[in-house]
């Protein structure tokens, strides 16, 4: 294995995966600069949340290579790859998932309860964050008694709170009404370059892809547009479609 460029924290070389019988991804490479916001676009089936699930390592490629800082994540076993989600990833998925036990600030300080944060730190910043994505009239319901929006900046807010070093996105403003939808990006945007989170973001919508600094097309599982890696002998690997 050769280790991805010094300057990408997250790193891809010719991804394989499918559901079934079903190719969802034929050879994607991709490199993330830390830092970067980046925009993977394409039509709905087209691979993008299985690219996004695979950097994250939430599911394993079945041939190809995922880096993190330099470190394999492809090679990690299911327990290596928990643990990274859990402290150094966080994840924006299309519909906010929320434990409905929980209150809004207890569903956003979740990630840092896990990590054995202090509980008064842990509630200080979560509320930080559900006020400057105005839920805040939101920490203490519970997601029954929550709108559809307010459901979904929590869960912004949830995986913004622990600081993450990758931020996986997929599709967040899609529950949002469009005014809505402008206040949580800028927001989101706003909070990664301030903190220096790498975003990697999934979208169909060209404005939300306009907010990005950098994007990968995908069309029927390969990029399209753009320059592949170079492989290990330094030809370039033919991972776009023509």
């Amino acid at each position: 294995m050769e280790a991805p460029p010094d300057n990408d924290v997250l790193w891809a070389r010719s991804l394989h995966y499918a559901h079934g019988e079903t190719p969802a991804l034929a050879g994607v490479s991709v490199g993330v600069r830390e830092g970067e916001i980046l925009a993977v676009t394409g039509p709905r089936g087209s691979g993008k949340t299985t690219l996004l699930r695979c950097l994250a390592g939430q599911l394993a490629p079945q041939s190809g290579e995922v880096w993190f800082n330099s470190a394999p994540v492809h090679t990690l076993g299911p327990v290596g790859r928990e643990r990274l989600r859990r402290d150094r990833f966080g994840w924006i998925d299309t519909e906010p998932q929320l434990v409905p036990e929980l209150t809004g600030w207890e569903n956003a300080a979740l990630p840092l309860l896990l990590r054995g944060t202090p509980h008064r730190a842990a509630k200080t910043s979560a509320l930080e964050w559900l006020d400057r994505l105005d839920v805040g009239d939101a920490a203490r319901k519970r997601p029954s008694a929550m709108l559809q929006a307010q459901r979904q900046r929590i869960a912004i807010a949830r995986a913004l709170t622990s600081e993450p070093s990758v931020l996986f996105a997929d599709e967040p403003s899609a529950p949002l009404h469009r005014a809505d939808r402008a206040h949580v990006l800028r927001t989101l945007t706003t909070a990664a370059r301030s903190h220096s989170i790498t975003v990697v973001l999934a979208t169909h919508d060209a404005e939300v892809a306009a907010l990005a600094d950098r994007t990968v097309a995908l069309v029927d599982g390969r990029r399209v547009g753009g320059i592949p890696l170079p492989d290990k002998e330094g030809r370039a690997e033919c991972s776009l479609s023509v």
